[in-house]
């Protein structure tokens, strides 16, 4: 007896399925009834078949991802416990945002195991203090990357951190004495996502941002040829709501840089760190964040993210918290241990819609990031406003789509709760902050879709 089960039935074509919902629909339009047409330039299909499916998208494993907490190191001492701590209670890696150079290293660093992978971020730019960071992490291991990204702060900020030369000048620097790490640049997406580019924009920008730094670092005469062959970019993503969606992003984003890195005979690999959208977030019913943030997570590592970092259910208003980090990390935790998300290699592979979606979003951002070189360049099109302008009128789209109600939160613009009351909860400001100062152009501004309906909430309160 055959153990193949379906060598009895004949193969149904792509076609002939077709043929069958065209005939089930009795007339009606296929494509107005079945096809979806998503806000991110794709057409969803009702059915997908091998017929129509390239190869399959060969990306990293969804099986060794590690979970990371992250946190402000506004105190070196404070921080140091609050890592020991978070370290005891089951993160896997660490994610230091240092504010200044005032914070003290040794401390900061101060007996955490050195098999533990350190992310670092800095809201200002010092060759110096980098080269305190490496002397004090020597030997340690070399598990920690640096994420130095002049363009992103100039993309958020309006401004670069000293001026183009000077910052470009230092990166150079801090990369040829970049051996006890295994990353320097880091690609902040997040903010392209947070501000409200659909995926094509997402990852098209990316792309056009990576490439700068591709471009200026082979290009230095101070930076040996060789050296690049060590180069491993960090990206730094926000994921979204849309479950299959986000999966395909990140597979998309590791094909476009293995793409763009072999235009540049450099290897293909890169590493991503993975957060929730803050986009989505809402301020009423808060709880369904919790939801929101779990999804994402786990799109991120089915996407093949090497490290999560969740989102606390109430970061938006409430001040960083014990409970609310622990119920953040609890998630992830049972992510890995309980729902066995750490298992299976690569279960998104082999999806058609998925590797069909992975596929169209990769060559929508390919369009783009030609057009954005064609242009000029990433920095060019900044300094331009463009990137500002053709973000700014895809969140409008969102927007309108959220205010008619056909985009949903649930808990703010589908079901709220009139009863809730938020005024006495609010210890940060959650919304959109606008500070009157001089840049060299507009910076990319982060705003959450919910923000003028609680706005309005918090003033019948």
């Amino acid at each position: 007896m055959s153990t193949n089960l379906f060598g009895e039935f004949e193969a149904v074509t792509a076609k002939q399925w077709k043929q069958k919902i065209q005939f089930d629909l009795k007339g009606a339009d296929y494509n107005e009834k079945l096809i979806w047409k998503s806000g991110d330039g794709v057409d969803v299909k009702p059915f997908y078949h091998p017929d129509e499916t390239s190869d399959a998208v060969s990306v990293r494993p969804a099986s060794g991802w590690s979970i990371c907490e992250k946190i402000y190191a506004a105190s070196a001492e404070i921080s140091n416990r609050k890592a020991g701590e978070a370290i005891g209670k089951g993160a896997e890696s660490l994610w230091f945002v240092i504010p200044s150079e005032e914070i003290e290293i040794k401390t900061l660093f101060k007996d955490l195991p050195k098999e533990i992978p350190i992310y670092i971020s800095f809201e200002f730019l010092s060759e110096t203090y980098i080269k305190n960071i490496a002397a004090t992490l020597k030997d340690s291991g070399g598990n920690h990357f640096l994420q130095v990204d002049p363009i992103g702060n100039l993309a958020r900020n309006g401004n670069w951190f000293i001026g183009l030369n000077e910052d470009f000048d230092m990166l150079d620097a801090i990369f040829k004495n970049s051996g006890e790490f295994r990353s320097v640049v880091s690609i902040d997406t997040g903010l392209y996502q947070n501000a409200g580019a659909n995926i094509p924009q997402q990852l098209a920008y990316a792309m056009a941002h990576a490439n700068e730094y591709l471009n200026h670092l082979t290009g230095s005469k101070s930076i040996a040829p060789e050296a690049m062959q060590n180069f491993k970019p960090q990206f730094i993503t926000a994921t979204g709501s849309n479950y299959f969606f986000e999966i395909a992003k990140l597979r998309a984003l590791r094909l476009l840089y293995a793409n763009l890195a072999t235009a540049y005979d450099l290897p293909e690999e890169c590493h991503i760190l993975a957060q929730p959208s803050k986009r989505n977030k809402t301020l009423y019913d808060y709880n369904v964040n919790m939801l929101r943030t779990t999804t994402e997570c786990m799109s991120a590592v089915l996407g093949g993210a090497d490290v999560v970092n969740n989102m606390a259910y109430d970061a938006i208003f409430h001040k960083n918290n014990e409970f609310g980090n622990r119920i953040a990390r609890n998630q992830l935790l049972i992510l890995k241990n309980e729902s066995y998300f750490a298992k299976v290699s690569n279960p998104a592979e082999g999806s058609y819609y998925i590797e069909t979606l992975t596929r169209q979003f990769a060559e929508k951002a390919l369009e783009i990031f030609k057009d954005i070189e064609k242009g000029g360049g990433f920095l060019k099109q900044l300094k331009e406003g463009i990137i500002q302008k053709k973000i700014t009128e895809s969140a409008a789209r969102e927007q309108e789509l959220f205010d008619s109600g056909e985009l949903t939160l649930v808990g703010t613009n589908k079901f709220p709760n009139r009863e809730d009351r938020m005024k006495e909860e609010l210890e940060l400001y959650p919304f959109l902050k606008k500070k009157p100062r001089k840049t060299l152009l507009s910076p990319i501004l982060e705003k959450r879709l919910a923000e003028k309906t609680e706005q309005e909430r918090l003033k019948e309160e």
